[in-house]
């Protein structure tokens, strides 16, 4: 659905992004992480056509970003990181207007994607809060049923109720086939709806890999109590035990990865209880930001 090689964009002597080599496949959830200014409207940009490549190619549906731009515009839904609308108009002419230049849409399809989100149709552009303006945006992403939707920070506003039913939205699309990619600097948001997870830092993709991956390359917290007491150090003698410390009475121990050997020490010593925290797949993500920060 996207395949990009090497793609490159600078700005004068500013850097856009770098040799970014994307792949997104039929029917998946695309998750594309990083920071704001990290490089990711850049490459929606390019994805869209609407700015050509220093170098690089990209294809979208098949066709050529930029050769083809007109069709692949027709095709996709697409929700820019700032969506601009014509502020005199309602809600209900925009969207008229939006569906009226793609030749037509589902009036039912229509009406449900307004209802679902609450759009406020009657009130001026100008007058809705972001919110209201994103639910728009949102609407008129997905109310030609696109075979793929690109999404730029599409819950930027929203409250969690609407974030909710959006997350809602993305799990039906995906079930029903259409290929989502998705961009955010929010990994928990990701976390809940994608597939597969792209990492992009200073304009390039330093990560690419399956959201079950990711979960087991990151960090887990594992709280022991045992019946006699135990010197924290006997775990950090583990190769992937990144700290083990002694915390009111239990021995806390940071593990990256598996935990098997972890398991073998301990059961070496009487456990009484133990309980294991969630992942935190934020130390994987930011563990990239951090590569060359100083010491």
């Amino acid at each position: 659905m996207i395949d990009t090689a090497r793609l490159t964009k600078y700005y004068g002597r500013d850097r856009g992004v770098t040799d970014v080599d994307l792949e997104v496949r039929p029917g998946e959830v695309y998750g594309f992480l990083g920071p704001n200014g990290a490089g990711k409207s850049t490459t929606i940009h390019l994805l869209m056509g609407q700015i050509r490549p220093s170098r690089g190619r990209a294809t979208v549906l098949g066709l050529d970003c930029w050769r083809d731009r007109d069709r692949i515009q027709r095709r996709v839904g697409f929700l820019p990181g700032e969506f601009a609308m014509y502020e005199r108009l309602t809600g209900q002419r925009m969207l008229g207007y939006l569906a009226a230049l793609r030749g037509g849409v589902s009036r039912q399809v229509l009406g449900d994607l307004i209802d679902r989100f609450g759009v406020e149709m009657g009130r001026p552009i100008r007058d809705l809060s972001m919110g209201n303006k994103q639910k728009l945006g949102l609407v008129q992403a997905l109310m030609h049923q696109p075979e793929l939707v690109i999404l730029d920070e599409p819950t930027l506003g929203l409250d969690p109720l609407m974030q909710q039913e959006f997350q809602r939205l993305v799990h039906e699309l995906r079930a029903a086939g259409t290929t989502v990619f998705l961009s955010s600097h929010t990994l928990s948001e990701v976390e809940r709806l994608a597939d597969r997870v792209g990492i992009i830092r200073d304009g390039m993709l330093v990560e690419v890999a399956e959201v079950s991956a990711l979960r087991h390359m990151a960090v887990r917290r594992i709280d022991f109590e045992f019946a006699l007491p135990v010197d924290p150090a006997t775990f950090e003698r583990i190769d992937n035990v990144r700290r083990a410390e002694m915390e009111g009475g239990l021995v806390r121990v940071e593990v990256e990865g598996p935990v098997v050997e972890l398991m073998k020490v301990a059961a070496d010593h009487e456990i009484i209880d133990l309980h294991v925290h969630e992942a935190d797949l934020e130390e994987v993500f930011l563990s990239y930001y951090r590569a060359d920060e100083p010491t």
